[in-house]
């Protein structure tokens, strides 16, 4: 290979870490042609070999790139202080913080997953890789990996590309590709031991223990590298956290009406419910002067009353409230999670043509989630002349107000929190060949490449009710056979005529179950009232493929040199499965019944890339080349798709680039979206017919009126709602437009000082959502002309309280994003001896400043007057900076590391939108 001056490869080091748009301290020296462990890197450096870094196929020895890359290394990812790669990553602008370990803290499904988001366009728009390859999934039914299941200590760097990149490796690259790069020709032993502790009190903190073991052998032709890692999490609960204070919003007393220039609302803390409790409210619905609840032992109190209103369930208790329901009392913001991940990498030189390598690993994880307990709002009946339980006291004034029956709210914590314990484990086999061979006098490069992955996940849910069981259970009375207290169901004598079982599950085992109170009913009645759900997940991914690059050199070469060529091919299977116990299949618990989800694909993938340079070291014009990829798939379940990609790099003086991207991405539907079954779940929705939104839409009065819900109507929405959800086996790829243009300003009389600003603008259309049962209800009564029929018929309303009751709702190719901002980066680095100060050591700084123009979601693309603003709400805020300053002495570095994110609104910005 031809040599190059070391001034001419620094230059190009910086380049590629200015291309990088670094948003940690990039202007270090950085190795990308060698391991940074090898103490013989910089004389590798100067060999001029050829490299590969994300976004291209096509090795080279100059790291310019049309498209910008965002590297991390390992140096940096140690100053994040926490050992989850996921969370530590979310800390750049360029990826939101919505599917981390925190972020995905209230679901099941994704609990202890912490995927990276880009763009905030969602985990499946972001394709994550492993040393340039696919990873195997580790939520069911999607192709969102867990970066959590990566050892930060075997990470080498991280190289983030924005923007469309299908076209060099596939589906669901549509915001772009995290490419995760692990150590490799590691030799020596090292042990990483660290550990975080809050010092608020709120038991928040981390503790790991990785060790990394590696040795050459066979004369150095080959290399075997061993790690294994232990990790703890601690749980936090947002009532841990004082400053929570269980704020919410609550109507202005103030306010005269909208747009009046006075809040609708005004943030208080401890907002509440007194409706429902832990011991049980007897009358929830009813007035205030009947409404009664229970100390710990079942002695009946009158409730308390709220100061404000925030709905009709919840209100302010400026107070405090010790019978009231606060939200935060069980909510997590980190569930608990211990990993175990051992696993090696291997390469061996066969010849010197030839190299065998390959990796695996296998990763446990065990999380311990904490969510709401079970509950019942109001549909509990009370038996007040019968139910033995019950206070006499509170029995007379009952009946004297003529209750002979009372309905009852409770939350059922004496069976225990809905916690989770899930147990995921994660296995990952690749192998592979790759080398080098000439054919005449063109020299190929070629890898060849197999990968299994499995996840399979354990997810029991404790303390579920099963509502048959306790509506019998509650149902008491005194056996006159025995004089004890029996369920009803048990006393043929007291049951009178027509009478019905309630029980769904063992109905010859009730034990009656005191309800008053907090702890009194027997563990016999708890667990005929509640059971433990099981979900089994196993995820599958099985790919082979490869691919070959070379160049053109022997057949012809441009001025700026031979063009460069990479073709290759890939074949992929993906299945998922999820299947749950006959429990939640029967649908006897507080769910509907939800039944097994199965799914597969495959697809089949032919790919190439070329480089071409056409101009290099004239006159103005110091360089210019393009490089172009294209992919051809065909989807199983989806058909087939095209992507493809132009980028353009010019140099028109030393020191000065400019550089753009045109590409057009797809992302093929995942197995949930194609083949998930209908099935329940549970959701908020805000009712549009309720007196606080019905102004939100002009068509929004009339509709509701026509529905027959009554005028100043006032839902009871605080409350999650039954949501019917499923699959589309019609669904067709996504299509998505970016484009990037950057410049890049090195000046040569300053020395290590850069400057890079690009802007990125990604459009994407026929994008697969889910409709959410938000945006039913609203289009239900959003249209012009009537209520429509379509939307209305996908939503069941109580006949009584004309509140909504179940939403069914499912995934169509109908919406669009947009999404449009500008990066900057800005880096110096010296000696402080070269800038007049008579000390030793090197200091650098970066700053990097984002600016987020436009976010904006149109649930459906055919209605672009229904658009969803989300720039300057919380998680999408408009400024974002990040500076770090930078001190190193031979093995001695301090960092220090700040940043800005600007305020954001807390409630809907969009045109049209309620603004409280």
């Amino acid at each position: 290979m031809k040599t190059i001056k070391k001034s001419k490869l620094t230059r190009a080091i910086n380049v590629a870490l200015i291309t990088c748009a670094a948003m940690a301290t990039m202007s270090m020296k950085l190795s990308l042609a060698a391991d940074s462990d090898s103490p013989d890197a910089d004389a590798e450096n100067e060999t001029g070999e050829k490299i590969v870094i994300t976004g291209s196929r096509i090795p080279s020895v100059e790291l310019s790139s049309a498209t910008p890359i965002t590297v991390v290394t390992r140096e940096e990812l140690a100053r994040f202080g926490t050992s989850d790669l996921g969370s530590a990553l979310a800390e750049l602008s360029a990826i939101a913080a919505t599917d981390t370990l925190q972020g995905n803290a209230g679901g099941n499904q994704q609990a202890g997953i912490s995927s990276a988001n880009l763009r905030d366009l969602g985990p499946s728009r972001t394709l994550t890789l492993v040393n340039g390859k696919r990873h195997v999934a580790n939520t069911p039914g999607s192709a969102q990996v867990d970066l959590s299941t990566i050892p930060i200590s075997l990470v080498e760097r991280v190289e983030i590309i924005t923007g469309g990149a299908s076209a060099i490796y596939g589906s669901d690259a549509v915001t772009g590709v995290v490419n995760v790069i692990l150590r490799e020709d590691f030799e020596g032993f090292e042990v990483n031991m660290t550990g975080t502790r809050s010092l608020e009190g709120v038991g928040a903190g981390n503790a790991n223990i990785n060790i990394l073991a590696g040795s050459s052998f066979g004369d150095g032709k080959g290399n075997v590298t061993f790690f294994a890692g232990r990790e703890i999490t601690a749980e936090v609960l947002s009532a841990d956290i004082r400053q929570l204070n269980n704020f919410g919003t609550i109507l202005n007393p103030n306010d005269t009406g909208e747009d009046d220039g006075i809040a609708d609302r005004i943030t208080v803390p401890f907002v509440g419910s007194e409706l429902i409790n832990r011991f049980g409210v007897i009358n929830p619905f009813g007035p205030a002067a009947a409404r009664y609840t229970f100390l710990p032992d079942g002695t009946p109190i009158l409730q308390v009353n709220r100061e404000g209103t925030n709905s009709f369930a919840f209100g302010n208790f400026p107070g405090g409230c010790d019978t009231c329901f606060f939200t935060e009392r069980t909510e997590n913001i980190l569930p608990s999670a211990q990993k175990i991940n051992v696993g090696s990498t291997f390469n061996y030189d066969i010849s010197e043509n030839i190299q065998a390598y390959g990796d695996f690993k296998y990763v446990r994880t065990d999380i311990k989630q904490q969510f709401q307990p079970s509950f019942r709002f109001g549909n509990i009946s009370i038996n007040v002349v019968d139910n033995p339980f019950l206070d006499p006291s509170l029995r007379q004034t009952l009946l004297d107000s003529g209750q002979t029956t009372v309905s009852m709210a409770k939350f059922f914590d004496e069976l225990g929190n809905r916690a989770a314990n899930n147990k995921r484990e994660t296995f990952r086999f690749v192998g592979g060949f790759k080398g080098e061979f000439t054919l005449s006098q063109t020299e190929f490069a070629y890898d060849t490449y197999y990968i299994n992955g499995k996840s399979n996940n354990s997810r029991q849910t404790l303390s579920s009710l099963i509502p048959g069981n306790l509506n019998a259970a509650l149902d008491a009375v005194i056996d006159p056979a025995t004089g004890e207290v029996a369920c009803r169901s048990q006393v043929p004598g007291a049951q009178g005529p027509g009478y019905v079982d309630p029980a769904t599950l063992n109905s010859g085992q009730c034990v009656p179950y005191n309800i008053f109170g907090f702890g009194a009913a027997s563990q016999a009645a708890r667990d005929y009232v509640s059971a433990d759900v099981l979900r089994q997940d196993e995820i599958g991914q099985e790919l082979y493929g490869g691919s070959i690059t070379f160049d053109t050199d022997e057949l012809f070469s441009l001025q700026g040199g031979p063009v460069g060529i990479a073709l290759g091919y890939e074949y992929r299977q993906e299945f998922s499965s999820t299947v749950t116990d006959s429990l939640t299949q029967s649908g006897i618990l507080t769910n509907a019944a939800t039944p097994n989800e199965f799914g597969k694909f495959d697809v089949t993938e032919y790919f190439a890339e070329i480089k071409v340079p056409l101009i290099e070291g004239m006159a103005f014009a110091h360089e210019l080349s393009i490089d172009a990829a294209f992919r051809n798939a065909d989807y199983s379940h989806a058909g087939k798709a095209n992507a493809w990609k132009v980028g353009l790099t010019f140099a028109p003086i030393d020191g000065l680039i400019f550089r753009g991207t045109f590409a057009s991405s797809v992302r093929a539907p995942n197995i949930s979206e194609a083949f998930s079954p209908q099935s329940p779940g549970f959701g908020r929705v805000s009712d549009p017919c309720d007196n606080d939104n019905i102004s939100d839409d002009p068509d929004r009065a009339a509709n509701c009126a026509a529905l027959g819900i009554p005028a100043g109507f006032e839902a009871n929405d605080n409350v999650s709602v039954n949501v019917i959800s499923g699959g589309n086996p019609d669904l067709t790829s996504e299509d998505s437009d970016s484009t990037t243009f950057g410049i890049i300003w090195m000046p040569t009389f300053i020395e290590d000082f850069s400057i890079s600003m690009d802007l990125y603008d990604i459009d994407l259309t026929d994008a697969i959502t889910s409709v959410s049962a938000q945006t039913v209800a609203d289009n239900c009564v959003d249209a012009t002309g009537g209520p429509d029929v379509n939307f209305c018929g996908q939503i069941d309303r109580d006949p009584v309280t004309h509140d909504i009751t179940l939403v069914r709702s499912g995934f169509i190719n109908a919406s669009a994003q947009k999404v449009r901002g500008v990066e900057t980066n800005i880096s110096y680095a010296t000696n402080l001896q070269d800038i007049g100060l008579d000390l030793p050591g090197r200091f650098s700084s970066n700053l990097f400043i984002s600016k987020l123009i436009t976010l904006e979601v149109f649930e459906f693309q055919n209605r672009p007057d229904e658009i969803n603003v989300e720039v300057g709400e919380v998680g999408d805020p408009r400024w974002q900076l990040r500076l770090s300053l930078n001190y190193r002495l031979d093995d001695l570095n301090v960092n220090w590391t700040s940043r800005y994110v600007d305020r954001s609104a807390r409630f809907d910005v969009s045109p049209g939108g309620d603004t409280p």
